[in-house]
């Protein structure tokens, strides 16, 4: 039987971790791993339990989400250990603290008012290795990155890509998913989450949202 995702939660509010934890109790597939009210509690909760998923608060006292989601990425990779998938949660439109949460690292942005159905499959989506944005927020994503270079720049590790590397490098950075690049380009979606898997790795990025930002910081994909 496979192990169920194990999900933390950061939030200063009482009676919203109470009603995620029951959420996330009431699926077969997944598990509650703990709370913490605040970043600085946060980043402990993080080191102790070592969660699979991790939903994070923008707005806390003390430690807000955003350095408090610096800290737990630092401490997992000076560790060698691998770091929870962070979805970040806010209750505003994408702002730029969200942005810098994710440039950061974290996998996700959702609001907080989110449908519950929506919520579940954004968890499951980042512990497979995707990366969620709340519908309708990715160009308010992209107008916080600044302005992208006019001519496309090639960092070293770009250029050590392969040509077919490259090349799904940027159907992925448009948006398309793994089953979406498999069917345009004639090939099995095993064989794209592999591509997808090495250019992440050859790029030093974690995941898709860090694929895409970094696709528009070079202008290397429009």
């Amino acid at each position: 039987m496979t192990e169920p995702i194990r999900v933390a939660l950061i939030d200063d509010q009482s009676l919203f971790r109470a009603g995620i934890k029951m959420l996330i109790d009431s699926q077969p597939d997944l598990t509650f791993a703990g709370e913490a009210d605040n970043g600085h509690s946060g980043v402990r909760l993080a080191r102790e339990v070592q969660p699979d998923v991790l939903l994070m608060d923008v707005r806390m006292p003390e430690l807000d989400g955003i350095e408090a989601t610096a800290r737990i990425l630092a401490e997992a990779d000076a560790a060698g250990r691998r770091a929870p998938r962070i979805i970040v949660l806010t209750t505003f439109e994408l702002d730029e603290g969200a942005a810098r949460a994710l440039r950061i690292g974290a996998s996700g942005f959702l609001l907080k008012d989110s449908q519950p159905e929506f919520l579940l499959a954004s968890i499951r989506s980042v512990y497979a290795g995707s990366a969620v944005i709340a519908p309708g927020a990715t160009k308010a994503l992209l107008s916080y990155m600044g302005t992208p270079s006019a001519t496309p720049i090639e960092p070293p590790e770009f250029t050590a890509l392969t040509e077919r590397e490259k090349h799904i490098f940027r159907l992925a950075a448009s948006g398309l998913s793994n089953g979406e690049i498999a069917s345009r380009e004639y090939l099995s979606e095993a064989t794209v989450k592999t591509h997808v898997s090495r250019v992440l790795s050859k790029l030093g990025v974690r995941d898709r949202v860090q694929l895409v930002i970094y696709a528009y910081e070079h202008g290397i994909a429009r």
